[in-house]
């Protein structure tokens, strides 16, 4: 008799079941298992050995659920990494990992399906059967050129497809972009068809490459030279702009032309779909997308269809996409590298794919390109000791030049009543300028809503969250007062319910009163406004995108959402409407996330050949920061921020591990976090910190406190961890602190 252990989506250790004679199974097989008396869960067979265990009653696998192998054994190396050093469970790790139509908990056998899937749809295009006569489409393209050169040229490119024979164009094959199509089809020119995709069904080799510029061309050769001397990672440091896509790509058609596959991480959903249209003109039916956005369904027919995949698969995904099971990995391309994003920090394991990215690499045999115009800190501190390979790419590509930065005094401003609806005079009289030459304008305040609180004059009563010690924010369109962390929400009052007055003050401001502000200086311009409110949907949010950039928008209000990624032709002024939040953030890390920020947003302005201009309005005019970003100088930065992280010992010098303690009952949680501090600090003396309460110390009805371990590199962190495991064990033994959840964040950000 043969026994598997097997993983579950639990957070709970293996478990052990029987092999029925005559089944056949292999590590990394989903299988069908009862655990308990009712429910069914797809499991992963882990390990399999003929050793009795020790209990009487061993449950069996009830059938294997697919023909092939789930998981590689790269991918089961990749998810042991991944618990031993994020501290969870692999259960916990399966439950991140898999999409959720594999891992489903059922109530019988008759509920989970089998291997069936269908093939995604690809979208295509193809002239209107008025247009698909040769003569009239030339006679057509006579007409129009003159007036509509673009309109022409497309028709052009249709007639040669269907002088070929190819009636549908596959969307990729057209190197327009998507508002130039849409007015066609609008037109009654085009037409849109789906047709099922047929992944890497030809390999079009060599591919149709854009020609790189001599600095391109120069990080290339030192791309290859680092790679050839045996360094997996490389930190590309490219100004927005510079055209590090451009690189990635190269090295993207290396891979996947001897067969390799290319795992492309990017930090928001949003981009994705910016960056696929853009790959698939090169790389075509080659490309996939996947990320949470996508339907269950689609995740799980791509999740499938890549384990049976034989090579050559370009991957575009966010931080979730590092779970795939990519059988010849050879590349993975980190853009945009520093981003938060790149952590996952709502549920274990808490993760940064970044991070994970260079294990999985690493573990494949594969490179790493990590990409960005203001790498983290911890990047570039890898790259300095030699342990990265290193580039920079400092010039715009083609034509375009960096923009100008203008620091705006509010204080100033205020003082010489220079300032009308949160815009100070000169951001007011640039926009209007900009405005008045029918170019567009992208505003960044890092609040959504209209205002993040609503206090009395009269007394100082704010209208707070029951569940979560905050205050509410105030949406006016909707008329409600929303908690940003449980979503609680209430009626806007009219007056306060302690002294009756009606002298309610609105405190701060969000992206919602700037939309306003701009509307009613600008009241014959179009305004939109792109956050979390506005883009509740992939649909949404490509709407509020597309209209911006048809021009069907002048200005366009947003939160970092709008700092990242996007290449509006027509943006030649950036305004940062309030950077002293940004700022004066308590963290450590605040300075280098300013500067990153700041920076990135400020890279939105002048992306062509028109000079462009960012306006930053700030009390803060002496901070540092302010001087880094108009200079651009990211090496003063660095070398600034890493001497005194240095000096107080905080990453790159150390790791941390974040213990946060939370429970309904407030005198028993600081108890518990008083004893485990202590129990701490037996063993790691001064590297122990806390245990404290954040800013926010109630959410959702309950109570929070924080400890901060720091573990110096000479120390080591696996020792370190396992004191901490034995620690917290001997905490969930004492039966009035059980209840309380201990949640472990290795590498905070």
């Amino acid at each position: 008799m043969l026994y598997a252990e097997i993983v579950l989506p639990l957070a709970q250790p293996t478990y052990t079941f029987s092999i029925p004679q005559g089944m056949e199974l292999a590590c990394g097989d989903a299988v069908l298992v009862q655990f308990g008396q009712r429910n069914y869960y797809t499991g992963i067979v882990w390990s399999i050995s003929d050793k009795k265990p020790d209990y009487k009653r061993v449950k069996s696998v009830v059938r294997r659920l697919y023909s092939r192998p789930l998981l590689a054994a790269e991918q089961m190396r990749f998810w042991e990494w991944m618990a031993d050093y994020y501290m969870c469970s692999l259960g916990e790790v399966m439950r991140m990992a898999l999409p959720s139509l594999i891992k489903p908990k059922a109530q019988s056998e008759e509920e989970f399906s089998q291997e069936i899937f269908s093939t995604p749809e690809e979208h295509c295009l193809r002239l209107m059967s008025v247009w698909r006569d040769e003569p009239a489409v030339e006679q057509e393209i006579l007409r129009i050129e003159r007036r509509a050169p673009r309109r022409a040229e497309v028709l052009r490119d249709m007639l040669s497809f269907l002088r070929r024979g190819e009636c549908e164009v596959p969307r990729y094959a057209l190197p327009y972009d998507s508002a130039l199509l849409l007015t066609m089809r609008r037109a009654g020119y085009l037409e849109s068809v789906y047709r099922p995709r047929e992944y890497g069904s030809v390999l079009h080799c060599p591919f149709s490459l854009p020609t790189p510029s001599p600095a391109q061309q120069r990080v290339i050769t030192q791309i290859r030279s680092s790679q050839q001397a045996g360094t997996t990672v490389h930190l590309l440091r490219g100004i927005t702009g510079s055209g590090k896509t451009e690189i990635y790509m190269q090295f993207i058609a290396e891979v996947v032309s001897r067969g390799g596959d290319v795992l492309f991480l990017l930090p928001e959903i949003a981009l994705t779909s910016q960056l696929v249209e853009r790959l698939e003109r090169v790389f075509g039916e080659r490309v996939t997308s996947y990320h949470s956005k996508l339907t269950a369904q689609r995740r799980t027919e791509t999740f499938l269809r890549l384990s049976q995949s034989e090579g050559g698969e370009i991957v575009i995904g966010a931080r979730s996409a590092i779970f795939l099971p990519l059988k010849h990995l050879q590349l993975v391309v980190v853009d945009e590298e520093h981003d938060q994003s790149y952590k996952q920090s709502d549920s274990a394991p808490r993760y940064n794919g970044r991070d994970a990215a260079v294990v999985l690499a690493t573990m494949c045999g594969g490179h790493v390109l990590l990409g960005s115009a203001t790498p983290s800190l911890e990047s570039y501190a890898n790259a300095l000791s030699g342990k990265y390979g290193y580039s920079e790419l400092l010039e715009r590509y083609g034509e375009a030049v960096p923009p100008r930065i203008v620091i705006s005094d509010t204080r100033r401003a205020l003082k010489r009543g220079e300032r009308r609806g949160h815009f100070n005079l000169d951001l007011k009289q640039a926009i209007s300028a900009r405005l008045a030459r029918g170019e567009q304008v992208m505003l960044f305040q890092n609040r959504r809503g209209y205002s993040p609180a609503l206090q009395c004059g009269d007394c100082g009563w704010s209208m707070r969250c029951p569940n979560c010690n905050v205050a509410l924010t105030l949406h006016r369109n909707k008329q409600r007062m929303e908690c940003h962390y449980c979503g609680h929400n209430e009626a806007v009052p009219s007056r306060c319910p302690n002294c009756r007055t009606t002298a309610l003050t609105m405190m701060g401001f969000g992206t919602e009163k700037a939309e306003d502000a701009v509307r009613e200086l600008f009241p014959e311009n179009s305004v939109l406004r792109l956050d979390s409110d506005t883009s509740t949907s992939e649909r949404a949010y490509n709407s509020i995108i597309g209209a911006f950039a048809r021009g069907e928008g002048d200005v366009l209000v947003g939160t970092q959402m709008i700092t990242k990624g996007f290449d509006f032709a027509n943006v030649s002024l950036v305004g940062i409407l309030n950077a002293d939040n940004l700022m004066l953030s308590p963290d450590f890390r605040a300075s280098e996330r300013a500067f990153q920020l700041l920076t990135q947003v400020a890279g939105r302005a002048g992306r062509r050949e028109r000079a462009g201009e960012v306006i930053i309005q700030t009390s803060e005019v002496e901070n540092p920061v302010l001087g880094w970003v108009r200079s651009g100088d990211y090496e003063a930065m660095a070398r600034c921020e890493l001497a005194e992280r240095e000096a107080f010992g905080y990453p790159p010098y150390s790791r941390l591990v974040a213990l946060t303690l939370r429970y309904a009952e407030a005198p028993l949680l600081r108890h518990a976090a008083a004893t485990l501090a202590k129990r701490l600090r037996e063993r790691f003396g001064g590297r122990v910190f806390g245990p404290v309460e954040p800013y926010v110390n109630r959410v959702r009805g309950e109570w929070i406190v924080q400890i901060l371990l720091k573990i110096e590199h000479r120390s080591s962190v696996a020792k370190a961890k396992n004191i901490l495991r034995a620690l917290l064990s001997e905490m969930a033994e004492v039966s009035e602190w059980r209840k309380i959840k201990i949640i472990v964040d290795v590498d905070p950000q």
